[in-house]
Formats: C-alpha cells, sequence, structure tokens
C-alpha cells in the first residue's frame, strides 16, 4: 500500500504548481544562489535553469518536483512583497514578447513587464530605471529565436520593439555540450545558433536586433557589443586567456586562424586587432552600418580599477551591470576612459546633413557647437612635452610655468596647527563627480585654431590660455562674495596651483583661473594669450548625461537627492552592499567622467616613439589639452571657493587636499562637525553641502588626529609634507608610500 502512496505522491508532485517565471529568479537571486548551483543541485544545465526563469521553457518530471520544492522552500524565506503579481500559478505556456509600445499600457500586467520602445535618450535599450531598481532586474523574455523563425522576425521588427528589440548587448556563454547561450539587459535569454565567429557577426547583424539608437539626430546608432566569456571564446576557436606576448601585444598574431576565417569571410579589423576589445566590419553601404564589437573579459578588457569584479560575475549578471551602463550613459566602446570620449562626440557630433542642393542631394557638413572633424595643433603652452609643436626647443629643455600651461588637480597638504592637533578626528569630505560638475557650463573653445595675442585685456568670456603674474594676489586678505574678508592665508591652499603654492611670477593659466583672481578682488595684467574666438558648452550634454546616470543608479541604491544631511549621511552607509552589481555601475560612470577628460590630453605611449613626433591621439579632433585644462581648473577653482567660504564662515581650513578630497580636523567623526547646517537644513552658501549631485560632498572618511600625526612622522621629507587625504578612507599606509 506505501508504493501505491508514494506513487499517488509523485503524480501529484509531477504537476506541482509553479511560481511565474519572474518570482523564480527573484526567489533565487534573494538567496544569493547562481544558476550554476541550481543546476548542479537538479543535475540539468545551466541554460536549462535559464530557460525556465525567462519562461522559454517549462521544467518535467522528475525535475519538476525538485524545483518544485526549491522554490516553496525560497518562497518561504522571501514572501513576494504585495502587489508584486507574484503570486503562485502554472506557467506551462511560455510568457509572451513585449507588446507593441502603442499597446504596452494596455497588455502590461504586473507579472509580465513589459520592455519601453527605444528612444534616442535611452539609447534604444529598455529604461534603466526598470531593470535596475531591484536587486536584480526582471522583465519577461523574447525568447530564444532558432534559425527558421528568424527570417520573419526580421521582415517586421516593428512588432518586438523595433531594430533593436533585444537591447544593446549579449554576454555569450557555452556549455559543456557547446550550446552558446545570450545573456541580454533585463534578464533576456536567447539561443545564439552560430558555430563560428564569422557565423557569429553574420547573425548579430541580421537576425540578433541588437544595437541602440543614436544619442543626437546627426550622430550615429551603437554597434551591437557582443561580450564573450571564456567559455564562449573557446566554442568560437579563440583561447580563453592570451598568452604573455599576446598579452603584451594587445591582440592575437595576424596568423590566427579565426582572423583567416574572418578575412575569407570579408570582415575586417581595426587597427587595434583583434584584441580585448575589438571591432569587426565590413564597410558601411550607404548610412547602414556593419559593425559588431566584441568584449572579451578573459583578456583583461574589464579593468578592476574601473570595472571592479565585473569580470568574475555570471553572464546574466554582468549582462546586468553592463546594460545599466549602456542604458544610461552608452554601449561601452572600450575602457570607460575610451568611452567618456565617445560620448562627447555621441551627444555632440561634428558633422549634419546639409539642406539639398539643386539636384535634390544632401551632404556632410559642418556641425555648429561641435569640434568638427579636423585635428588641431595646440598653443605652444598647452602642448605637453614632446608635441611636436615644441620640437624646436633644445634637447633636454624644461619649461617653466612661463612656458607650460599647468592646469591640474589638488595635491596639497600641510602641518597641524596647535588647536587643531587637541581635537579628537580628522573628516574627509570627497566632492561627487567634480570634474563632471567642472564640466557643466564650461565655455571652451570649438573647431577653430587659437589665436595668439600680445598684450590683452582680459576677458573672463573668452577661452583661452593665459600669461599673467597672479603672485600679488593675497589670501590673507579677499572677496568673499561682495565682502572683503581677513584670513589666514598660509592655512589655505593657493588656488593657482596643484602643489597649492603661491606663485612667484608671471605663469600660463586657463580662463577660468584667472577670473578667480579677478573675483578674489585683484587686477590682472595679462602680457599675453592664446584664445580661441568661436566658443560654446561643448560638455552640457555630455555632463547631464552623466550626471542622471549617477544620479538614476546611486537612487537605487537607496541614495536619492532630496535627503536631509543625517538622511544622506544614513543612506550612504553601506550603500553598495545593498546591489553590488549597480556599485560597480556607480565607479564604472565616475572613471568614465574622469577618463574621459584625461583622455582629451593622451600622451604618447609604446615603444619607438621619439620626442617630437606625432603620436596617433593627435589626429583626433578630440585631442584638445585646451578643453582639459579648463575643466580641471574650474574644479580646482571650485573646491578652493568652498574652502574659502568656510573658512571666512567658521574658522575651519583644510590640512590637506587631494584633487577631489579635503581633510579637516574636528571634534566628531561625521562630516556634520565639520559643515554646520542650521534647523532649517541649510549650510554656508557657496560652501560645502552634503547630497548625491555633482559638486556636492560625501563623507570619504574619518581617522584619529593621533593617526594623522602619526602618518605625518613616518612619512615625512625635507621638502613636503604628507598627503593625509591620500590615506583617509582607509587608513592605511603602504610600504611604497614609505618607501620600504
Amino acid at each position: 500500500m506505501s508504493e501505491l502512496f508514494d506513487a499517488v505522491d509523485a503524480l501529484v508532485a509531477s504537476r506541482s504548481p509553479l511560481p511565474p517565471p519572474a518570482e523564480r529568479r527573484r526567489l533565487r537571486q534573494a538567496h544569493a544562489l547562481t544558476l550554476d548551483e541550481v543546476a548542479a543541485a537538479l543535475k540539468v544545465r545551466r541554460a536549462t535553469v535559464g530557460a525556465w526563469e525567462s519562461g522559454k521553457t517549462e521544467p518535467r518530471p522528475p525535475e519538476r518536483e525538485a524545483y518544485a520544492r526549491l522554490l516553496e522552500q525560497l518562497a518561504t524565506l522571501y514572501p513576494a512583497p504585495e502587489g508584486t503579481g507574484a503570486e503562485q500559478e502554472d506557467t506551462a505556456v511560455p510568457q509572451p514578447a513585449a507588446a507593441p509600445a502603442a499597446q504596452a499600457p494596455a497588455a502590461a500586467s504586473p507579472s509580465t513587464p513589459v520592455v519601453s520602445p527605444p528612444t534616442a535618450s535611452t539609447g534604444g535599450a529598455p529604461d534603466a530605471a526598470a531593470t535596475a531598481g531591484a536587486p536584480r532586474a526582471e522583465r519577461a523574455s523574447h525568447g530564444s529565436r532558432r534559425p527558421g523563425a528568424s527570417k520573419a522576425a526580421e521582415a517586421d521588427t516593428s512588432a518586438s520593439g523595433g531594430a533593436y528589440a533585444h537591447g544593446p548587448l549579449l554576454v555569450l556563454d557555452a556549455d559543456a555540450d557547446r550550446n552558446v547561450t545570450g545573456y541580454g539587459v533585463g534578464g533576456l535569454i536567447l539561443d545564439v545558433p552560430a558555430k563560428s565567429l564569422p557565423a557569429l557577426i553574420e547573425w548579430t547583424l541580421t537576425e540578433a536586433q541588437l544595437g541602440a539608437e543614436r544619442l543626437h539626430g546627426s550622430g550615429k546608432d551603437a554597434d551591437p557589443l557582443l561580450v564573450l566569456t571564456e567559455a564562449a571564446c573557446e566554442r568560437f576557436g579563440l583561447p580563453g586567456t592570451l598568452s604573455e606576448d599576446e598579452r603584451l601585444a594587445g591582440r592575437l598574431p595576424e596568423g590566427h586562424k579565426v582572423i583567416k576565417q574572418l578575412q575569407r569571410a570579408d570582415w575586417q579589423l581595426t587597427k587595434r586587432g583583434l584584441g580585448p576589445w575589438a571591432r569587426i566590419y565590413r564597410p558601411a553601404q550607404g548610412s547602414r552600418r556593419r559593425c559588431v564589437q566584441l568584449c572579451i573579459p578573459s583578456w583583461h578588457a574589464l579593468d578592476g580599477r574601473a570595472w571592479g569584479h565585473a569580470a568574475w560575475l555570471e553572464p546574466a549578471e554582468l549582462a546586468r551591470v553592463l546594460g545599466v551602463y549602456a542604458q544610461r550613459v552608452m554601449t561601452p566602446v572600450g575602457s570607460p576612459a575610451v568611452t567618456g570620449l565617445q560620448l562627447m562626440t555621441a551627444l555632440n557630433p561634428p558633422t549634419r546633413a546639409s539642406e539639398p542642393d539643386a539636384d535634390g542631394r544632401r551632404h556632410r557638413e559642418h556641425r555648429p557647437g561641435s569640434l568638427g572633424t579636423e585635428a588641431m595643433d595646440p598653443a605652444p603652452c598647452e602642448a605637453p612635452d614632446g608635441h611636436p609643436v615644441l620640437a624646436h626647443l633644445p634637447r633636454f629643455h624644461v619649461r617653466g610655468p612661463e612656458e607650460k600651461l599647468v592646469e591640474e588637480a589638488y595635491d596639497w597638504a600641510r602641518d597641524l596647527t596647535d588647536v587643531e592637533c587637541m581635537k579628537r578626528y580628522l573628516v574627509g569630505l570627497d566632492v561627487n563627480l567634480a570634474f563632471a560638475a567642472g564640466a557643466n557650463g564650461a565655455v571652451v573653445g570649438l573647431a577653430t585654431p587659437p589665436e595668439h595675442v600680445d598684450g590683452p585685456a582680459f576677458d573672463p568670456s573668452l577661452p583661452g590660455s593665459w600669461l599673467v603674474d597672479l603672485s600679488h594676489v593675497d589670501l590673507n586678505r579677499v572677496k568673499v562674495g561682495k565682502q572683503w574678508r581677513d584670513l589666514d592665508g598660509d592655512l589655505l591652499p593657493s588656488p593657482f596651483t596643484p602643489t597649492g603654492r603661491h606663485p612667484t611670477g608671471p605663469a600660463w593659466y586657463a580662463t577660468a583661473t584667472v577670473a578667480y583672481a579677478v573675483e578674489l578682488g585683484y587686477d590682472v595684467a595679462p602680457v599675453e594669450a592664446w584664445v580661441r574666438r568661436e566658443s560654446g558648452r561643448f560638455l552640457d550634454g555630455w555632463y547631464k548625461r552623466l550626471r542622471d546616470a549617477y544620479v538614476a543608479t546611486m537612487r537605487d541604491l537607496g541614495v536619492g537627492e532630496k535627503l536631509s544631511p543625517a538622511e544622506f549621511l544614513e543612506a550612504m552607509d553601506g550603500y553598495k552592499n545593498r546591489d553590488p552589481e549597480l556599485g560597480i555601475v556607480v565607479d564604472a560612470v565616475k572613471m568614465t567622467v574622469k577618463g574621459g577628460i584625461g583622455k582629451l590630453r593622451e600622451k604618447a605611449r609604446g615603444g619607438g616613439w621619439r620626442p617630437g613626433q606625432p603620436w596617433p591621439a593627435l589626429a583626433r579632433p578630440t585631442w584638445r589639452p585646451d578643453i582639459r585644462a579648463a575643466v580641471i581648473s574650474r574644479a580646482r577653482i571650485n573646491m578652493h571657493r568652498k574652502m574659502l567660504h568656510l573658512a571666512a564662515a567658521t574658522g575651519q581650513y583644510p590640512v590637506a587636499v587631494l584633487s577631489d578630497c579635503a581633510v579637516y580636523a574636528a571634534d566628531g567623526p561625521s562630516p556634520l562637525d565639520v559643515l554646520p547646517y542650521g534647523a532649517d537644513g541649510k549650510t554656508v552658501p557657496g560652501s560645502f553641502r552634503l547630497g548625491v549631485s555633482p559638486g556636492m560632498v560625501k563623507h570619504e572618511g574619518t581617522q584619529s588626529v593621533l593617526w594623522g600625526l602619526e602618518v605625518l612622522e613616518q612619512l615625512a621629507g625635507d621638502s613636503h609634507v604628507a598627503n593625509l587625504a591620500r590615506y583617509i578612507k582607509t587608513g592605511e599606509v603602504t610600504a611604497k608610500d614609505t618607501g620600504e
């Protein structure tokens, strides 16, 4: 009889109800289980579990009984929030694809999120806010498209969200049976039928519906991005990791079999070859681009300094990280620095279509407000050492400040005063996206070369470089707002040099630096200048795009814009731990800002280059050291202005400043022990304000004054004071810092 009961129990269990696909995924991720772990426990393939979670297929006995038991236990531990539509129901029929945009509101249901139609502002992919607010993004999968069904889908893409219905990218992974699965944004899973790299590129361009809409009407759509795991590399004949020689060369050798396969199929590679980031293309036909980009994390495409542990994420999680970045910033085209530079052009293209000529044809013409299509030489004072415009200088000539524009971020420190030594803590304040804030509203030169002027009258609205003596500016008596104030200038860094040392004679400065001397109440008399008459706010769109990406991602991590100072500090405590994947996106956005500005003055790299010879970066219209100098000048001046206003109002002075971080001595460990906030939630106008927006500050770290004194003694030098801002976050001083 017991055998009969067991058979009846098994029969009932074989029809166990299962939650909707999105809820299955939520439950797994709530318990921090990976697809591999679930697959191993149920003795099925990883792709099988992924298909269950996407609604593409349903489990069958005997796996269904075990899977239902797993989900039931997880649901007990992690009940679904009310109103999520995650009630238990059987879903034997796969979820349908997203409805057309016009029908989406009526067709949407809580258990079947609908993908928003592509727009220029989102890059043609689902709205990132819909995919990033929860610990894992959820949406109904479009399902896999077999080769036999792809032609119909290609013939009419409007019903599935347009030409880029599957988003900007796929992360490809292969299983032990050499089956390839593509993981996209929002939980999308596709079967990939291609058996070779040339076939994969062809499939991507003809069937995969990948890419992103242009960010500007005169720009170009983003090329689809394929991210290959180590297993996928091996499936398509590529090495899982590069050899030492290949790593140093940054690419596979020209004779590699896969490169020959591409050549036989008439696919071409750019000059950087088949490396960690590679572009594979055929010449464009009319306005139709035929290009696919590869990203290979196991070849070190995702640098840990920018992308953290992204390279070690599972494919679905990596697709989420890169997908959120692609939707909010742009589809990655290389490192965040490279992407940051490309974003400038994507948002402000150099050309546009002309009006029809006599024959009704349109041509490309210069687009006003852009940097144009031609590279230009900088002014001699703006050129870095070794630039061709300096080839006439004697060998080993060292240019001083009267020959060379030096606009860099702060690296300044001083000894603590006796009063500061009696305090208990050192508190670090860090400016959010300081370089982005410096770019906001910056008026820079555009597409015309600089013009040299002798004895010019200073014009704060004219971008350029000015040779002027600012040694007469006295920080002991300055204008703060409209009032003259007496301060202890020895406790403040000079705003005119990155070292914080007071200038001793004429030097080259960007417009913003000279304008700040005027703001402090002093006259200026430039000796000469290189100015740019054609100017504009080239970086405003770039700033807004990155600002919105940063603020939106921080909001998803629980740090909103309209928090009180105390609420903000509480929300920032451990914010990345709430969703480590979105924490990666935040860091990548920061590096996009910093790296993009740095790329404006990319220096020569690699062997074989000699001073006086050009290097590849000089051929770009976006190689603009003057724009970089303008942004960094504004960021440094913004920092000094905040410190000045705080000193004038409270008598507090920084003890160290490193780029966008300032350290203050305080009686308590919190930034609120440094910044005076009133009952109305307001602080000193023009000074530091706690908040998430670019230009506002967050808590960088706190250490004891005793720790600071020990570090100063440990790192004491004959001509410098150790910069405590460099160590305030963790308190750690490495052997490299001590010279051991």
